[in-house]
């Protein structure tokens, strides 16, 4: 599924929350976000992007590339202030992917590293998800709905692009994608699988979720839910199951369309969860502000090259230099 496609579903899913809601939920949600919660999304922010960047830190060691707490935590938060304010969200994780590829001499590593660490809070969420809504599965019940009602174009751009794949596996760039696999498994056993490199990863992968569930449930108290934790956190975490969908604009779309669903399998109100994943949109995107602060400070601190000149330009700069130079004849 190509980029622009999968914002188009993201804004059809926005879309369709804005037709059958209307805009009171999210202009409610907005009126509601004060100063303390925007400290906590701050503090809370910086504990999660802590916990994310020493995992990034303990996988690209594992791969032989170096990285440190400092700026990993600088480029974890500029990732995420790109992944927030620019479509796709996933553009900011590239850039950071790269970037220490370049500077770590190995650019195809540098990615892995970037894709695994990623990879093992996925995996780590998922695993909570599951366990967490075991116990409440009347949940799935109206988002399974949703998803069989996605038109069949869906189902056949996903198949497409299953064959499309299987052609390559089979075709002249074969040798070059089995190379790569084979690469990419190397590195996530000696990244991730290795035993003495899972529970470090796995701990601080369960820290960093545990500071999303956390700005979770300031959304949803700032947004007027009084349900008790027990009741929001299997919510939540099917929300946050909702982000990893590849089909949002900068974040927002399917986890809307997710929480709105799960509130009312709950038996609570629409409207209000899709209150609180608005307000956690917005506080989701205040914690990452100090990617912003990076990023201008980068900026000022790159050094001023000198635009390159053309040969014309080389001598006119050349001809008024020699005319401005005191003349050292005698009169």
């Amino acid at each position: 599924m190509t980029r622009a496609l999968r914002m188009l579903v993201g804004a059809g899913i926005l879309a369709v929350l804005l037709w059958r809601l209307g805009t009171g939920a999210f202009l409610d949600a907005l009126r509601a976000v004060d100063g303390g919660a925007l400290l906590a999304a701050l503090v809370i922010g910086a504990a999660a992007t802590v916990c994310s960047a020493w995992r990034w830190c303990l996988v690209a060691r594992r791969l032989g590339l170096p990285l440190s707490l400092g700026p990993a935590v600088a480029d974890y938060y500029r990732a995420l202030f790109l992944n927030a304010a620019l479509p796709g969200g996933v553009l900011g994780d590239v850039h950071r992917a790269v970037r220490h590829g370049r500077d770590s001499g190995d650019v195809a590593r540098g990615v892995r590293a970037v894709v695994l660490e990623r990879t093992a809070g996925q995996v780590v969420l998922v695993a909570v998800g599951v366990v967490t809504l075991l116990g409440r599965p009347t949940l799935l019940a109206p988002v399974a709905d949703a998803l069989l009602s996605v038109p069949a174009g869906a189902v056949a751009l996903g198949g497409a692009a299953v064959v499309g794949g299987a052609l390559l596996l089979r075709g002249r760039f074969a040798p070059r994608l089995r190379r790569a696999v084979g690469e990419a498994l190397a590195d996530a056993r000696r990244g991730l699988l290795a035993r003495d490199a899972w529970p470090a990863v796995a701990a601080l992968s369960l820290g960093a979720l545990a500071g999303h569930l956390a700005l979770f449930l300031v959304a949803a108290r700032v947004a007027g839910a009084t349900a008790p934790v027990a009741e929001l956190l299997p919510l939540l975490t099917l929300a946050l199951l909702a982000m990893a969908l590849p089909v949002n604009v900068g974040g927002w779309g399917p986890r809307e369309g997710v929480l709105a669903l799960a509130f009312q399998g709950a038996g609570l109100d629409a409207g209000q969860g899709l209150a609180v994943s608005v307000v956690y949109g917005v506080l989701a995107l205040v914690s990452s502000l100090p990617g912003a602060g990076v990023l201008l400070v980068r900026h000022l601190a790159r050094p001023r090259t000198r635009p390159r000149l053309t040969r014309p330009q080389v001598e006119l700069e050349e001809r008024v230099l020699a005319e401005r130079e005191p003349s050292h004849r005698g009169p």
